[in-house]
């Protein structure tokens, strides 16, 4: 329906649900239109259609997110070499081994990802702005021909099979980089030690390597970066504190490495401005608990991500990378994929902090989820924990808490994961709270806790209490018996015996009780003399 139409040049189908044939004795070379826009992005295509193999001035050409299977035909790398410049084949089945350049000489934009391209890593011409490949099975080292893409925005290698060291010049290669992902492979060695100053990085993450050693303090030129995720490497360094001075910084993550030693203070009142997230879990940190983090008040909706925009023909190209973050509750590891601008979270859980959980914490009302579990923190629970009104998930398990559980703690009403096991603490679970919603796991390993939802009730640790008293006798009796001996002393008379008691606020119905049954006995001695 369309080879007819010779002045045809763009056509875009995009996500329809379509079933597109491509019958190649009804398509003739002669009459076939040659296209420079050809959009057929989820279009249930199973095979590369047969007439592209005609076209001779592609420039951006979509095959994205279709049922395509094997291998990428032969002679597909021979066509529109010299004009194309947009290539996205990322969402099928493909399984083949590319070859080692990229043909396509002025390509801006290669999209691989998310099918099973396995062998070497190819190269693309130094015109690439942006490189995909994430979650594929290449293998092999990167090789250091990568770094002639001076003009390269936008690297995600992430969730491969690669391996050996990183080229050192992946830091400093292209002053135009945006996001650096080279997560879950298997590199080793040493971070890229040179950044150039200015840096337009936003975004790196090596995670789940096996990169060792110190990190590069010239990361601190990297002065627009907002998102450094570590975690899951062998790194062996102290805290970077240097790093509170980049001014954007909204989350770094460094769970399960070898950091080690005591965090410094921050040196200014404006370290970490910006700093939303932070993971130091499952590493070596000592010493108290540093007062890193800003309190940040965002209203907004929005997710976290970081935008590569560039031009493409005149055209606008974006794309889109949010934020996420692995974050331990309740000793599972849960993946946000996606964060809302207003969303904060500390995890210095598995460390050796000591000392009591400070104060200022209270005060870092915009947090969601706070772990600072096994640990060796001493103390009392601060009270002022009760601030966190916007809080979900709470866990102080496996330290060496004492004291009661705040009551404080009782507003906070969002709390879908609450844990305080294996502490010390002693006293009454406060009750009719949500912190009655979590079974007995959550407050287990406290041999002094009583009450709801723990096989210890509280009243067996007081005696036997007197029954509550009905509607009608707290309404005409010992309310006004209450109310009385509350702003007057008892007094016996006779021998001398005098008692006095005095109870400047009652709150709780069961000191009620318990006072009453004072009084009571307190008359029963005056009345026997």
């Amino acid at each position: 329906m369309f080879q007819n139409l010779q002045n045809l040049y763009q056509l875009q189908l995009n996500r329809n649900n379509l079933e597109f044939v491509t019958e190649s004795n009804i398509i003739m070379n002669a009459t076939l239109p040659q296209f420079s826009i050809l959009g057929l992005n989820g279009c249930n295509l199973r095979e590369f259609p047969s007439f592209l193999r005609y076209q001779k001035i592609l420039k951006r050409l979509d095959l994205s997110r279709n049922k395509i299977h094997g291998q990428v035909p032969n002679w597909m790398w021979n066509i529109s070499k010299e004009t194309l410049i947009f290539l996205d084949i990322s969402e099928n089945f493909l399984s083949d081994e590319l070859p080692v350049f990229i043909p396509w000489v002025n390509l801006l934009c290669l999209r691989l990802s998310l099918n099973t391209f396995h062998g070497r890593l190819p190269i693309p011409p130094p015109s690439l702005r942006e490189y995909g490949a994430t979650n594929n099975n290449f293998t092999g080292e990167i090789s250091p021909l990568l770094c002639t893409m001076s003009s390269l925005m936008y690297l995600d290698l992430s969730k491969n099979k690669l391996s050996g060291m990183l080229p050192q010049c992946l830091g400093n290669f292209s002053d135009g980089l945006i996001l650096l992902l080279l997560g879950s492979n298997s590199f080793h060695g040493m971070m890229p030690q040179s950044y150039n100053n200015g840096s337009r990085l936003r975004m790196i993450d090596v995670s789940h390597n096996q990169l060792q050693g110190q990190l590069p303090r010239s990361l601190a030129n990297c002065v627009m970066l907002e998102y450094l995720v570590l975690s899951n490497n062998q790194f062996s360094d102290v805290f970077p504190i240097w790093l509170g001075t980049l001014p954007e910084l909204k989350l770094l993550a460094m769970r399960h490495n070898r950091f080690k030693g005591v965090i410094g203070q921050s040196r200014t009142s404006v370290d970490f401005p910006k700093l939303r997230i932070l993971d130091l879990s499952y590493n070596n940190f000592t010493g108290e608990i540093p007062p890193l983090f800003p309190d940040i008040i965002v209203n907004k909706s929005t997710y976290m991500s970081i935008d590569v925009v560039y031009q493409v023909d005149g055209f606008y190209i974006v794309q889109s990378v949010a934020y996420s973050i692995t974050l331990a509750i309740k000793g599972l590891d849960q993946n946000y994929s996606r964060i809302l601008e207003g969303f904060a979270a500390i995890d210095i859980s598995s460390n050796k902090f000591e000392g009591k959980i400070p104060e200022f914490i209270g005060n870092l009302k915009e947090l969601r989820s706070l772990n600072i579990s096994s640990n060796i923190l001493t103390g009392l629970i601060p009270s002022s924990l009760g601030n966190l009104t916007k809080l979900e998930s709470l866990d102080l398990s496996q330290n060496k808490l004492s004291g009661l559980i705040p009551q404080q703690l009782t507003k906070l009403t969002f709390l879908g994961s609450f844990d305080v096991s294996h502490n010390y603490l002693t006293g009454p679970i406060p009750q009719g709270t949500q912190l009655l919603s979590f079974n007995s796991t959550s407050y287990e390993g406290n041999a002094g806790l009583c009450g709801d939802p723990l096989p210890t009730k509280c009243g067996d640790q007081l005696g036997p209490q007197p029954p509550p008293s009905t509607e009608e006798d707290g309404d005409s009796g010992s309310a006004q018996t209450l109310e009385f001996d509350l702003k007057f002393c008892l007094a016996g008379i006779g021998s001398g015996f005098v008692v006095g008691v005095v109870l400047a606020d009652v709150a709780i119905t069961r000191r009620q009780e318990l006072f009453l049954k004072i009084v009571g006995m307190v008359r029963l001695m005056i009345r026997k003399g």
